[in-house]
């Protein structure tokens, strides 16, 4: 087999092989003679077949499945002789394959980036700490209230925090909006779940009331025939109802398991629960800053076809998202949006592998242990997901790769300099989960 390469670009390569005739004859013939010891062909005893008959009906075919075969094999092993690194699968082009001219094709591929990560102890990296305070605690018992409130009917006026049961139908320019009449619709004023000036509307009036009114839609609402509109809205109300609140006293914090029924024990519990989110947050926001520093520091010509895979991956939700609701999908302009982040994951998994491999980092059994007890730990039977997790080796893997992860940002913490850095508590739980963290008195 002879090979030749060509560099094309930093990454690219052509390699170019060549199969000499011989070996694709050999292999003809050792396919064709097991061919002969199990066809069948009429006239013929198994096993019978001459070997002219085979080679006949067969030739061509086995022919086809050879070089196909050989350029796979040839490829991988030439690749490996030449100390080639291939980022993907190859782009073959077949110079010669036919009878009498062995075998000789051009495969271009990508090549793995060859680079020395920056030195760990150059690195700057933040490290976050916060802590949960007595005003955290209350307005968490405060949410948990909250979410078990009640609504008593009132007869009387209505005011912001109230909600408001309605009946309404909207018209623009004549035609009807809403789909005829709607029925017994809950508003809770204050709640912003209308467009703007219509919970306004409906402050201050009693059950039984009716009205009608004029608003202008958003510029952005998202029904693009309503969107900067006038609508007309036709509106009774059909009940008023005032929030009712639990109040704070042993049955609400017996119903959270808290046997004895006492404040303080219940404060302790909520506590608890909040430190360990809060510690699961700041694991993340420091991983994220140790991140951010290996990106930044490390600069790598990346291999488009890893890069494309990556996008790949990260459109599948979108994908299956728009399936689910027969949405088209701007593939292009998601592409265009998602490709930072496609080439930042690809740049950090290739820094992390370098590494682990520089470093001769091992995955803590220890480690995954524990991070499988606190992953099953929110779950009812715990010891159950446990067992999930260690029963099928594809699932325990994942969390494998988290845990090497950790070990690696456990080692860049250590090498390199480090300012710790201290957070509100509702800003880091609020930037951990999207949402406003529930704070102030209960």
């Amino acid at each position: 087999m002879q090979v030749s390469v060509e560099n094309t670009s930093e990454l690219t390569r052509k390699m170019t092989v060549i199969v000499p005739e011989d070996k694709i004859r050999q292999q003809v013939d050792s396919r064709l003679q097991s061919l002969s010891s199990k066809a069948k062909f009429d006239g013929f005893r198994p096993g019978k077949v001459p070997q002219t008959v085979v080679r006949k009906r067969y030739g061509q075919q086995v022919r086809e499945e050879v070089v196909s075969d050989l350029i796979q094999s040839s490829f991988y092993e030439a690749a490996r002789d030449e100390k080639l690194n291939p980022a993907g699968a190859p782009q073959i082009k077949a110079n010669k394959f036919d009878e009498g001219d062995g075998l000789e094709y051009e495969a271009t591929f990508e090549v793995m980036p060859d680079f020395v990560p920056m030195p760990l102890e150059t690195l700057e990296v933040k490290r976050f700490t916060s802590v949960v305070g007595d005003d955290d605690i209350h307005g968490m018992i405060q949410r948990l209230r909250d979410q078990r409130m009640t609504w008593n009917p009132v007869d009387r006026a209505s005011a912001k925090g109230d909600r408001v049961v309605i009946s309404f139908e909207g018209a623009q320019d004549g035609e009807n909006f809403t789909d005829g009449r709607v029925a017994d619709f809950p508003v809770v004023l204050g709640s912003g779940q209308m467009i703007p000036g219509f919970e306004d509307k409906l402050t201050g009036l009693e059950p039984g009331a009716t009205l009608e009114f004029d608003i202008d839609f958003p510029a952005e609402y998202p029904g693009e025939k309503l969107a900067g509109k006038t609508g007309h809205f036709s509106v009774e109300v059909n009940k008023v109802e005032e929030p009712v609140v639990p109040e704070l006293d042993a049955d609400f914090i017996k119903s959270f398991g808290v046997e004895n029924g006492e404040l303080a024990g219940f404060q302790a519990d909520i506590r608890a629960n909040m430190e360990r989110e809060m510690k699961r947050a700041l694991k993340s926001r420091t991983k994220s800053s140790v991140m951010d520093q290996l990106f930044d520091r490390n600069s790598i010509q990346l291999p488009n076809v890893l890069v494309q895979d990556e996008l790949n991956d990260l459109l599948k939700p979108y994908h299956e998202s728009a399936r689910k609701h027969k949405q088209p999908v701007d593939e292009a302009a998601l592409k265009t949006q998602l490709e930072p982040l496609a080439r930042r994951r690809v740049a950090l998994a290739l820094i992390l592998g370098k590494l682990i491999d520089a470093h001769d980092v091992k995955v803590d059994p220890a480690r995954v242990r524990s991070a499988v007890e606190d992953l099953a730990a929110s779950y009812e039977d715990a010891d159950e997901v446990v067992r999930w997790y260690y029963a099928d080796p594809s699932r325990l893997r994942e969390v494998e790769n988290m845990v090497l992860e950790d070990q690696v940002v456990d080692l860049i913490l250590d090498k390199a300099t480090t300012r710790e850095e201290s957070i509100d508590f509702q800003a880091l739980m609020t930037a951990a989960t999207g949402t406003a963290f529930p704070g102030g008195q209960a």
